[in-house]
C-alpha cells in the first residue's frame, strides 16, 4: 500500500484518485501517522445502485424538515442576515 504525506497528497491528488480508481489502496498520512485512506468503491449492479438510493431518499424523508431553506441556513452559517 502506497502512502503519501498531507502536502504531497494535495499537490498529486488526480494522479492518486487514478491509482485509488485501479485498484490500490493509498494512505494519507499527516506528521508520520495514517489519517486516510483512498481506495476505490466497491462496483454495484445497476439493482443495487437504485437500492441504495432508495435508502438514501428513504431517509432523508424521514427527517422533520428544517424549517428554514438552505439560503438561511447558509447565511445563518456565516452570521449574515437573510435578504
Amino acid at each position: 500500500m502506497a502512502s503519501y504525506g498531507v502536502a504531497e497528497a494535495k499537490n498529486n491528488f488526480t494522479h492518486l484518485l487514478d491509482r485509488a480508481e485501479g485498484g490500490e489502496p493509498i494512505t494519507i498520512t499527516r506528521h508520520g501517522k495514517p489519517v486516510a485512506e483512498l481506495r476505490p468503491l466497491p462496483a454495484m449492479t445497476p439493482e443495487q445502485r437504485k437500492a441504495r438510493l432508495l435508502e438514501i431518499a428513504e431517509r432523508r424523508l424521514s427527517r422533520p424538515p428544517l424549517g428554514m431553506t438552505s439560503v438561511e441556513l447558509i447565511n445563518g452559517m456565516y452570521d449574515e442576515p437573510v435578504e
